[in-house]
């Protein structure tokens, strides 16, 4: 059984059905140019971001979680080394491959009633052995034994894991001739002859003929999903940015900043507001939400992005189109780049960017995956 793999869950009685599904995705956000890309190569990304979409789809679809469903979704790009997560990491100063992954949940998983509803979410940093950081989360996130904090890093975080039953490989498996060639020319070295001792089997069959459309990306992969029981589940992934320095700790693991699920109760006002609300049929506001950035990630810390987002939907009652879009062009007042994805519980979904492109796609219960590449890009 995969670490994804939806688990039996409780009776209906105690899961509520929304009967409402939605996942969006992003594969990071940065410079790449539509005059300078390719029809082939917009086609392999727009690929890529419907086989991460199909798989997430796979989960809700049959009634699967949110957490299986994200996890599904950001292992497919983990897999893809178009994307700089698990497989197409970047590079750090030293090229080394460091990577990063957080998972939050707006509750906790149906499926493991035992977890507490104050656990919330996990993050992990600098591991270099883990394939899919993402179902290291999952595992940590569902371990809270053997993993009771909310931020773990390195060998620590990835001999749990291991334990647990997660996947690890020599560090020669992240090493992509791309990502190589741009670490090394971000530095002014020389890009040959390429490094041997780096190259592992998988790398040496790989086809790199297809360059990717970001170049010295500092993005990431992420996923955020809406299932019928209502709950919300967030996750990122990434390699951080080419050439950070060795243990840099981006926004991708670092709660509030990069990430953020949550639900809260819904404010219950005076009996008039009551009454005026029915009289006029008041829109219902959501109570949960999830959102996944991607970017230049020392500005969403430092502006605390992720969890800012939800405290414009709960307390200025603000639309997720409204205050994601604020968050992004608060992020670019600053100086930083970078985009976010973002849902409700009631299947509203953002994709805003200021920047120009970032990797994007949805999918609803109809089954039709949407994606879009540059800024003004319309899913399709």
């Amino acid at each position: 059984m995969s670490l994804y793999e939806k688990q039996p869950l409780q009776p209906s009685d105690s899961a509520p059905s929304t009967g409402r599904y939605v996942l969006v995705i992003h594969g990071g956000a940065g410079t790449m140019s539509k005059a300078g890309s390719t029809p082939a190569q917009r086609a392999v990304y727009r690929a890529g971001l419907r086989a991460a979409l199909e798989a997430g789809y796979g989960v809700l679809c049959e009634g699967g979680e949110a957490m299986d469903a994200v996890v599904a979704a950001v292992s497919t790009m983990e897999d893809n080394p178009l994307f700089n997560s698990g497989k197409g990491a970047v590079f750090n100063v030293a090229g080394k491959n460091e990577l990063e992954a957080s998972l939050m949940l707006s509750k906790p998983p149906a499926s493991h009633p035992d977890i507490p509803t104050s656990r919330r979410g996990l993050g992990v940093t600098l591991t270099t052995q883990t394939r899919n950081p993402s179902q290291l989360v999952r595992a940590l996130y569902l371990a809270p034994t053997a993993a009771p904090h909310t931020f773990l890093s390195g060998a620590s975080a990835e001999t749990i894991g291991e334990s647990l039953g997660v996947k690890l490989v020599d560090p020669s498996y992240f090493f992509t001739e791309h990502r190589w060639r741009e670490h090394r020319k971000g530095l002014g070295l020389p890009e040959e002859p390429l490094p041997a001792h780096l190259l592992s089997e998988d790398s040496e069959k790989a086809d790199h003929t297809m360059p990717p459309l970001d170049q010295l990306p500092t993005g990431t992969v992420g996923a955020v999903a809406l299932d019928i029981r209502g709950c919300i589940a967030a996750l990122t992934s990434t390699g951080g940015r080419t050439n950070k320095l060795v243990g840099r700790i981006g926004d991708t693991p670092s709660m509030g900043s990069g990430f953020w699920a949550e639900q809260w109760n819904r404010t219950e006002g005076s009996w008039v507001q009551k009454v005026l609300g029915k009289i006029f049929a008041a829109k219902q506001e959501p109570t949960a939400v999830g959102v996944s950035g991607t970017g230049d990630g020392d500005y969403f810390i430092r502006l605390a992005t992720a969890a800012t987002i939800a405290r414009r939907v709960q307390y200025l009652h603000e639309s997720i189109e409204t205050a994601t879009q604020t968050a992004v062009e608060d992020l670019l007042a600053e100086g930083g780049i970078g985009g976010v994805i973002a849902l409700d519980d009631l299947g509203n979904v953002a994709m805003p960017l200021n920047c120009p492109g970032m990797y994007r796609g949805v999918i609803r219960e109809d089954g039709v995956p949407k994606t879009a590449i540059f800024a003004d890009d319309v899913l399709d």
